[in-house]
């Protein structure tokens, strides 16, 4: 799962970007409001944290722009402004989400994940199927009612694969969900972390299919 970041201070954008890679995202980082339109245009993203004082382009009109051409992708606007009225008029734009700085991590990836949860339509951090499933809030792959921690990379593939279960994915359509822009990618590097997840939980868990990518098995009728 993707996550643009719209933030200007560098020093923020950084530690967010990095704790959001810690939490299982990829993470793609502009520190204006005309880059973060423009990288909202260029690929498809599972949430957006925005801040509100950007240059060149305010957070509240690159709000007002996706919600008027129909992008519904979910916004946590997290700024340090904490008026009434700044609040009321983001979240009337159509914020999904607002957040004073500073505010932990923590609270952040939870929020993050509530708002990802309501947009797929989970009333709760476990998606996926009968036979498998994925905790959202702890990482952990829930499966013959045991559960087991995931790496980063391990997380986010099946967070992709799990979203549709049934539904088949490419190397590429994996890639641009795990990865960042500025992250380098190894040609096998989705292939690695698939093989891994099969040699630990078994080869039925994700299908190959040939030519095509993979899948995670529908639950059966």
């Amino acid at each position: 799962m993707r996550i643009l970041l719209i933030e200007d201070d560098p020093m923020v954008g950084k530690d967010l970007s990095e704790s959001i890679k810690d939490s299982g995202f990829a993470v793609d980082w502009t520190q204006d409001g005309v880059a973060g339109q423009g990288a909202l245009g260029a690929g498809t993203y599972a949430a957006v944290v925005l801040d509100l004082g950007l240059p060149r382009r305010s957070g509240l009109q690159v709000l007002q722009a996706m919600r008027a051409g129909g992008d519904a992708t979910p916004v946590i606007v997290m700024t340090a402004r904490d008026g009434e009225d700044e609040r009321v008029e983001a979240l009337d734009a159509g914020a999904d989400d607002y957040v004073i700085k500073p505010c932990s991590v923590r609270e952040l990836m939870a929020r993050l994940r509530a708002v990802i949860r309501r947009r797929d339509g989970h009333a709760q951090s476990l998606i996926g199927t009968d036979a498998l499933q994925l905790d959202l809030a702890t990482r952990e792959i829930v499966r013959r009612n045991e559960r087991q921690s995931l790496s980063a990379r391990e997380f986010a593939v099946l967070h992709a694969l799990l979203e549709r279960p049934g539904s088949i994915l490419s190397r590429e359509q994996l890639e641009s969900r795990v990865y960042g822009w500025n992250e380098p990618v190894g040609s096998n590097a989705i292939e690695v972390v698939i093989h891994g997840l099969r040699k630990r939980f078994g080869a039925s868990v994700i299908l190959n299919v040939r030519g095509l990518g993979w899948r995670v098995p529908k639950d059966e009728a």
